[in-house]
Formats: structure tokens, sequence, C-alpha cells
């Protein structure tokens, strides 16, 4: 038998997804009695949300977990995409004795049977290929703040031939409407003043249930207490007219849009199983800014496919110009065992991969950087959040356009939205004045 359990920690690897499922896990922990802690060696549960797009975080969750030695007195557990994979859940289970938890991405919900039969000696290894349904009601731990996310589906149904994550998360299923609708709401009471929906494809949302993304948004936007709505990430196959124009509507849906473009030849698009062409994602951009002429487009995009060509690459570095995309998160392919592009043949080299990556960057680096200067001397409304993390005297904020902005002003201002004048724009960030102060940055 163990010793009384007091304290847990949670380390988190991965995307929003993750970050939210480890509130879930919080929230748990706490109505069970524990309290979190900062200090790994002092948590009596040690667990680790892990993330398997890409082999990095694997590597280090397994790092982590070779510091401890097998020990009665503190559960070690492993939970997240990691362990939704054979392979992996194998080499858990015969090589590392010191997790004595391991359940996935399904079974959140009985992680309160699953510690009880931990305290009582038992190595519990419970991993769920699918679940049935989406369970509600389950409590969260959020930090404090004025943004939250909120999941209105789970799972995927696209198999994109590169990605892990329909493997790991399980079958598209929508969140009814109702429970989404009410959570927000708890939020807007809690002081919450934004929102991020998230879902693998929050495109499909409701295919499941007769309904809509665009009505889901059409109904957050009444939501008292709610200032601004955001969503990740969006499918292109999937983006409606309908949601087009709910974007342009909606007072409150942020004008930024997370597009994933993954490659710009229409060769790989079709090998990666984008089942979307250029020339369709295009006509999208051009719709997209049509209908909200100052919206920010954000992208996913990777180098090094199986069987990418030098021109393969350069319709990539072509799109880039054509989009003039805001920024990219840029990633280099990483086969993940289990998936179609990890068998195909003509993979890349490594060294090839990194050349490309390199050009890549800095040619979005260079549009980045055009786009935040040509800001300058803007006024922009800013959801002050709190003190930046780089200069602590003063506060910071995002855009709507989802840019990150630091500026000078008191700790009144967190929680508030306010005007702020750009006065220099960064790579990845803007600088700026509280508008009406006294040098306001205008030219």
């Amino acid at each position: 038998m163990r010793q009384e359990i007091k304290t847990f920690l949670i380390e988190t690897f991965g995307c929003q997804m993750n970050e939210r499922d480890s509130e879930t896990i919080k929230g748990i922990l706490e109505n069970m009695g524990f309290n979190e802690t900062d200090d790994p060696d002092e948590a009596d549960i040690l667990l680790f949300n892990t993330c398997s797009v890409r082999e990095n975080p694997e590597r280090k969750v397994y790092g982590r977990i070779q510091q401890y030695k097998p020990n009665t007195n503190k559960i070690i557990g492993i939970c997240g995409c990691m362990v939704q994979q054979g392979a992996e859940f194998d080499y858990i289970k015969n090589s590392l004795p010191q997790v004595s938890l391991v359940f996935g991405t399904h079974n959140i919900h009985e992680l309160p049977q699953l510690i009880e039969r931990v305290t009582l000696g038992e190595r519990v290894l419970d991993v769920w290929e699918d679940k049935k349904e989406v369970i509600e009601g389950l409590p969260a731990k959020r930090e404090k703040g004025v943004k939250a996310f909120v999941n209105i589906s789970y799972g995927c149904n696209n198999f994109c031939t590169y990605c892990i994550v329909p493997y790991t998360r399980g079958r598209e299923k929508s969140r009814e409407q109702s429970f989404i609708l009410e959570e927000i709401q708890e939020l807007a009471q809690s002081g919450y003043k934004e929102i991020t929906l998230l879902g693998q494809n929050v495109n499909s949302y409701g295919k499941d249930l007769g309904t809509d993304f665009a009505s889901l948004l059409r109904a957050v936007q009444e939501v008292e207490g709610i200032e601004r709505i955001r969503f990740t990430t969006s499918h292109p196959k999937d983006l409606s007219d309908a949601l087009i124009k709910a974007m342009a509507e909606l007072p409150k849906v942020c004008e930024h849009l997370h597009l994933p473009l993954q490659a710009g030849s229409d060769r790989i698009l079709k090998v990666m199983n984008r089942r979307y062409t250029t020339e369709h994602y295009l006509q999208l951009v051009e719709k997209l800014r049509q209908a909200v002429p100052n919206i920010a487009l954000t992208t996913d995009l990777i180098v090094g496919f199986p069987g990418e060509t030098d021109s393969d690459f350069a319709a990539t570095l072509e799109m880039v110009k054509k989009v003039r995309y805001d920024s990219a998160f840029t990633f280099i392919y990483s086969p993940r065992k289990g998936t179609p592009a990890a068998e195909m043949p003509d993979q890349v080299p490594e060294e090839q991969k990194k050349e490309r990556i390199y050009q890549l960057i800095e040619l979005q680096n260079e549009i980045s950087g055009q786009i935040n200067r040509e800001l300058v001397g803007e006024s922009v409304g800013v959801l002050v959040e709190g003190p930046s993390k780089t200069d602590p005297d003063k506060l910071t904020g995002k855009t709507r356009t989802n840019k990150t902005i630091n500026f000078p002003g008191t700790s009144t201002l967190i929680g508030k939205t306010v005007n702020v004048v750009v006065t220099a724009g960064k790579l990845s960030s803007l600088e700026g004045r509280l508008e009406g102060s006294k040098d306001d940055g205008r030219p």
C-alpha cells in the first residue's frame, strides 16, 4: 500500500488539445483532494501528458522518466497520444518499470478508479482504442487569465498520410452544442473574455449531429461576457462559404485564420491525402480576404515529404509568396511509425530537408517582418493578458489578428481591451504605446 497521496504534477507536451486534456486531468485530481505542485520531486503523482506528432517530444518524455527509479511512494504515469501507439505502449510496458500508470486519450474520465487501483499495488496499463461517445461534465482546472480553450470535437477522420492523430485520437466525434454553450457561459461568468474553440478539424464540426460549424459560431456569438472568439484548426477541404460569411458577419469572431497548407505542390498534396489543390486553396484565400479584408492568415508547412523534388519544394515557396502568411509553423517531415508515409519510397535525405527548411524560414521571416512593419502607426485593439514575458515592466496582449504586442501600462488594464498604437514591428511581435499617451508613436 502506498503512502497517502497529497500532491501531483503534470508535464504537458504537444498541442492545445493536450493542454486542454491536462486541464481536465488537473480538475479530476483536485476533485479527488490532491494539490498541484511545481516540484517533480515533491509530487506523489507525476504525470506526463504526451504528444506523438513528432519524435522529439517522445524522446524528451523517456529522458525525463529515466531520471527516476521504481519508487513505491511515487506514482509515475504516462498518458496522451504516445501511449495509443502499440510500439510505444509495449516499450513502456517492458522497459520502464518505474511507470505504474498508463492511460490514453479516451479514458481520462476513469482516472479516479485507475489511481485507486495503483494505490492498491497494481500496475495499471489501461489504453482504449476508441470510445463510443463524448463524456461530458468532467471538471477542469484552468489557469487564471482572460483566455480559455473549449473542445468542440474530438478525433479526426481525415487520415493524412503523414499524420498519426486519427490513430491516437480516434474517429471524429462532435460535442452537442448545448454542452459547448453551457461551458462557454460558465467561462464568461468566471471572467474569461476570449475563448478558442478546439478540434482536430473544427470546420467539419457537427457533420455527425446534423449541424455545422458556422451555426455553432453564431450561437457562441450570443454568449454575454465573451468578447472574442477564435478557433483552430481548420482544414481547407471543409472551409465552407457559410463559415466565411459567419466570420465576416460576427463581430466577436477574430480576424485570424490558421489554415494549414502543408505543401505547395499538387502532386505532394495528393500523396499526403489532403484532398484539395493549390488552386482551390488560393480561391479560399481570395474569398476570405474579400469577406474579411484585414484577416491575418497563418499556416503549417512540411518540407521533405517523401518524394518531394526540388520543383515540388519550389512550388511551396511560390505559394508562400502568393499568400503572404502573417506567420507559419514550419516542420521537417518526420516519419511516424504506423502512418502510410513512413513506408513510402524516396524518403528525402536529412541534409536536403535542412537546406529546404532554412530557405522556407528565411522567406517566411522576410514576409512576416514586412507585414508587421507595415502596422507601425496603426491603432489596434488589444485584450490585455498580463505582464510581458520578455519585459515585466510592460504589459502584453493579442490583437484581434492574433499578434502579440508589448506596451507600457499598469496592471489595472489586465483583462481589459485597450487601443494601442504600434510603434515597432518585429519578426514575431509588435511594440506599442497606449493610444492617447504622451508619445503614442504616430509618425
